[in-house]
């Protein structure tokens, strides 16, 4: 997928569970490198915490490939794996959370973490404000001076920029076009052009 929801900046929830208190953190994370550094700033601010359990998903909603989770002394299999469960279900890409625990004195037994745990993360995952990861492709296309019109509604069409026009014997014009649009706007430009139109695409 080249484009998906993601988070667009870090939020935060905190909540109450049987006198424990739990403190939500969710943040983007485009790289694993990004997981572990904001995983490691949670912790630095709450040192004193009794756990600090995390997860993440690098890449599209839904994606196993780059995922991590960390009990951090809880129960085995009762804090990351439900977290990790809620962002993959979470329907967000390159996400990372943390959910800190200070004890209050009561056991909540394994079944009461795991649904402390998920839920928080839940919850807080309604709240996260959210953006749109786009990969753009960079392509040049040379057309002729009646086209230039053309060239710039089909731009507009297709969400993408002009980034540069070199107006010579004909016009060459740089664009930046998500590349999930890059064939239909070249298909949609030689036909509007009969044929004409050189496109060459340099760069993603």
């Amino acid at each position: 997928m080249s484009r998906y929801p993601i988070p667009a900046e870090a939020c935060r929830t905190k909540e109450e569970i049987e006198r424990s208190r739990f403190i939500t953190t969710v943040a983007p994370a485009p790289n694993i490198e990004a997981a572990h550094d904001f995983i490691e700033r949670v912790r630095a601010e709450f040192p004193d915490a009794t756990h600090n359990c995390w997860a993440y998903v690098v890449g599209p909603p839904g994606s196993t490939t780059r995922i991590g989770m960390s009990d951090d002394g809880e129960p085995h299999g009762t804090a990351g794996r439900p977290m990790l469960t809620a962002l993959l279900h979470g329907g967000v890409g390159d996400v990372a959370a943390v959910v800190t625990r200070y004890y209050g004195g009561i056991k909540l037994g394994t079944g009461g973490l795991v649904r402390a745990y998920g839920g928080c993360l839940q919850r807080a995952l309604l709240e996260l404000p959210r953006a749109e990861r786009v990969d753009w492709v960079t392509l040049h296309a040379l057309v002729g001076y009646a086209d230039v019109a053309t060239v710039r509604q089909l731009v507009a069409a297709h969400a993408g920029v002009v980034e540069h026009e070199e107006f010579a014997a004909d016009v060459t014009y740089t664009v930046r076009l998500p590349a999930t649009d890059v064939d239909r706007f070249t298909a949609a430009l030689r036909d509007a052009t009969r044929g004409s139109a050189i496109v060459e695409v340099r760069n993603g």
